[in-house]
């Protein structure tokens, strides 16, 4: 709790998002592509982990890690451009998998997206964090606009409340309803601390050793990719042997 409160102090404001770029390092030889188990897609095998969701074969060569903020403009760019191609192209083929991590960025705001992200079947986990990053104007559009006299509650409210105005403020509880999240299940994974206390730990824990400097932080396989679009972001999946 100690660790979310420093979290709230941190203002509204939508920004922190990275802007490195980079150009790929020299090929590696192409792998190849990996046939999924009679009647199975590569796209549907999804999991979870100790520090986010991999979507993917799990023994793909070329690995590929976002830390990200389902806020962050920069993290919506890239997902609305590479959303499709990663899916159907990369990860489908047995070469790629990938895996999401959130990271807060902006602090207590990100939490709402994400614990409602995370609030789902592995299955469905993919198609929401797309459809969220579809609406991420929206979100961020009605998070700005927050009355003064919600932000002066926001100040004084315990962290969960907190999160749970900010959710509602967004527009985030009926965004969940309407994929099939019961409200009941929203409002309860608004307060799951376990969750909370796991993504405030990651958060500190990869800016404190330089591995996350602003979002999106994209890695393959571990080593940072200076890239935050998909046109600087497939070269290099490419070069890796994709």
């Amino acid at each position: 709790m100690k660790l979310l409160a420093s979290l709230l102090i941190l203002p509204l404001a939508i920004a922190g998002c990275s802007s490195e770029t980079g150009t790929p390092s020299a090929p590696a030889s192409p792998v190849a592509a990996v046939t999924a188990p009679a009647g199975q897609n590569w796209t549907d095998t999804v999991w979870r982990t100790a520090e986010g969701t991999i979507v993917g074969n799990p023994d793909a060569p070329i690995k590929l890690v976002e830390y990200g903020s389902r806020l962050c403009p920069t993290c919506g760019a890239l997902a609305r451009e590479s959303f499709g191609p990663l899916m159907n192209t990369y990860v489908k083929s047995g070469k790629v998998s990938f895996e999401y991590r959130e990271f807060l960025v902006h602090g207590a705001p990100d939490l709402p997206p994400a614990l409602l992200g995370n609030c789902t079947d592995p299955a469905a986990f993919f198609p929401i964090l797309d459809q969220m990053y579809q609406a991420q104007d929206g979100f961020n559009t009605k998070l700005q606009a927050t009355p003064q006299p919600v932000q002066a509650q926001l100040q004084t409210a315990k962290p969960v409340e907190a999160i749970r105005i900010m959710a509602e403020q967004m527009g985030l509880i009926d965004f969940a309803k309407q994929r099939g999240i019961p409200e009941a299940k929203a409002r309860q994974c608004l307060g799951d601390m376990a969750q909370i206390d796991r993504w405030t730990k990651q958060t500190q824990d990869k800016s404190a050793d330089g591995t996350v400097a602003g979002t999106p932080t994209l890695l393959i396989n571990g080593k940072k990719a200076e890239a935050v679009s998909w046109g600087q972001l497939e070269p290099l999946l490419k070069a890796a042997g994709a």
